[in-house]
Formats: C-alpha cells, sequence, structure tokens
C-alpha cells in the first residue's frame, strides 16, 4: 500500500518529488533499476551491503559505496549494469566506505566510516578517507585529527574544498589540496551546541540555496543544522516540528530538500530556505517496504537512491540495486 503525507501551505513553491524515466538521446528510457555487483553468498557469509553515491553531471557517471569490504563501483546513466571501479578488503587501506561526492574536476572523494577504528574502539591506523582522479588514481589518503572519528557524508564547499561529517562526534573537517600536497583539518567543532547521542548524529550534508551555509542531517533524532561557510558557526534549524528521525542522505535542488529516512522507510520533500534558516514539509512519501535507501544523488535529470540491504542479516543478498523510482512496490 503507497502511503503518502502532502501539506499545503500559502505561497508555497515547492512541489513534491515527482519520478520521471525520460528518453536518453539514443531513443528509449534509460535504466530505471541500475544493477551492482556484490560478493558471492555462501551460507551465511558474503553477500554486500552500500551506502553512498556520488554523482559526475558532466561524465554521466555515478559511483556507489560498498559497506562490506569498502569496494567502489561505478555506473553509467545509460548502462543497467555497474562495474567495480575501486577494489576494497584492503585496497588503499580501506575495508569499508561511506559517503561519496565528486568536484568540478571529477575528483571521487570517499568517506571511510569506521575504517581507522579497530573493533575495540581504539585507533588502528587505517585511512579516514580517500581522494581519487577521474581515473581511479590514488591522490591521498588521509587520517582525520582526533581520535574515533567516523566519516560518514561529504559535500564540496563554495571554495572547492570537500567537507566530511562526523557521527561519533558534532564535528565537519575539511580537505584540501593545497600548496600541491592534500591535507585534512577540523573546521568546525559544535560541541557546545548540539548533543552527542545514542546512535548516528551528524550524517547528510549539502549547501544552502545561497551557498552560505551547509545543512547537515542528525538522524539518530531528526534534526538539521546550519553551518556557517564563513566561520563554522552552528545554529539549529527551524523545521517547524517535522518528522525527520532517520534521516540519512540529503539532496537539494534550488530550494527543494530531499531528505532520504532510511529506516523509516520515507523520503521527505521540505522547502529551504535561501540561507538555510528555516525549513517546512511539503510532503512525506513511503518508499518501497522491502529497501531500505540511504542515499540520493541527482544525475541528469533524475534522483539516484542507493539500497543499502541493511535489513538483510547477516548478510546481504542480491540482488543489488541502485533505483530512480523509490515509490513503486
Amino acid at each position: 500500500m503507497k502511503r503518502t503525507i502532502c501539506l499545503v501551505a500559502a505561497g508555497l513553491a515547492v512541489a513534491p518529488l515527482v519520478v520521471t524515466t525520460p528518453a536518453h538521446a539514443g531513443g528509449g528510457p534509460r535504466p530505471s533499476i541500475y544493477q551492482l555487483t556484490g560478493d558471492p553468498v555462501v551460507g551465511a557469509t558474503g553477500g554486500s551491503k552500500f551506502e553512498g553515491i556520488g554523482a559526475d553531471g558532466r561524465r554521466g557517471t555515478f559511483y556507489v559505496s560498498e559497506v562490506t569490504g569498502g569496494e567502489i563501483h561505478r555506473g553509467m546513466v545509460r548502462k543497467a549494469q555497474t562495474q567495480e571501479w575501486l577494489g576494497g578488503d584492503g585496497t588503499d587501506g580501506r575495508f569499508t566506505a561511506r559517503g561519496i561526492t565528486v568536484d568540478k574536476a571529477g575528483r571521487v572523494y570517499i568517506a571511510g566510516g569506521p575504517n581507522g577504528i579497530a573493533a575495540d574502539g581504539t585507533d588502528n591506523g587505517r585511512p579516514d578517507l580517500w581522494v581519487y582522479s577521474p581515473d581511479g588514481e590514488l591522490l591521498a589518503a588521509l587520517r582525520a585529527p582526533g581520535e574515533n572519528a567516523f566519516l560518514n557524508d561529504v559535500w564540496i564547499g563554495p571554495d572547492g574544498a570537500a567537507y566530511f561529517t562526523n557521527s561519533n562526534a558534532p564535528q565537519i573537517f575539511r580537505v584540501a589540496r593545497e600548496q600541491g600536497e592534500w591535507n585534512v583539518e577540523l573546521w568546525a567543532d559544535a560541541s557546545g551546541t548540539i548533543d552527542q547521542l545514542a546512535g548516528f548524529n551528524l550524517g547528510g550534508i549539502v549547501l544552502s540555496p545561497d551557498r552560505s551555509a551547509f545543512v547537515v542531517a542528525q538522524g539518530n533524532v531528526g534534526r538539521l543544522w546550519r553551518f556557517d561557510v564563513e566561520d563554522g558557526s552552528v545554529t539549529e534549524v527551524d523545521t517547524g516540528g517535522a518528522d525527520l528521525v532517520g534521516a540519512d542522505g540529503l539532496v537539494r535542488q534550488g530550494s527543494r530538500l530531499t531528505v532520504v529516512r532510511n529506516f523509516q522507510r520515507m523520503v521527505a520533500t521540505l522547502r529551504l530556505s535561501a540561507d538555510g534558516s528555516s525549513a517546512r514539509l511539503v510532503e512525506q512519501r513511503a518508499t518501497d517496504p522491502s529497501r531500505v535507501l540511504t542515499t540520493a544523488k541527482v544525475l541528469r535529470g533524475r534522483m539516484f537512491f542507493v539500497d543499502s540491504k541493511f535489513e538483510e542479516n547477516p548478510v546481504g543478498l542480491p540482488p543489488y540495486e541502485v533505483v530512480t523510482d523509490p515509490f513503486t512496490f
């Protein structure tokens, strides 16, 4: 059964999320579902789970991160089958991966989640993040300053640097190549403003419409936070009490903010103010109950959603997919 909660407010200029399957130049529709290559399942072992997605609009490609192993898969908008682009299981020190983004030069930034944290919670010395060229050349594998960093998601700032959220502390790290070297620094620490609570805290991140601030999701409590790009100061986004618990990936298109609510199996659409200080709910729409969608990106006019397989234990079973219509079931 499909479930949609739609709110109408006077003067509201943001339409609910509409899914379309446009034809490409070669005639005929593009795929609505893209297949990911996962690990084989052997009894109660193997299998794959996924989370992050990055999109390169200039090249018509997208990248998906595999949580179970750290492989990075690459797809093209006109081909239903993706390919493993970067290996995992220790490749460049990567055993898991989370958020991904792509800058204007086509460089791919990958957040490592708990890659640098040992099973006992101590530092294992592995990288927390990676930067690759469009051809797959490793440009940087970096450790975030401090301890216990869980780099969740990443977005490109107005200065061209990449900004990574930390789920284990209310922090954002900045990564950039300056004076010929790649460096990572703590850019903002909101420890005095954002309470660190049980579960996944800071995650999805986008820029506000006027590019004056980052809007960041705190999924475990369903809040949005505004980080000013000039000084890193933090204030809570006024959402009018919208239920955003489970907020994971964020997508902004103009003033429309799409919030992927993973285990709630909902997608929320909000109208976001220009400076990111407030947002008003337009629609809550139920997604396919057989999927736990985590993140999304817009590519060539369509939104691509990652089916994580997080609900399947102990292993994620095929098919492994990225979908462009999360509401059909």
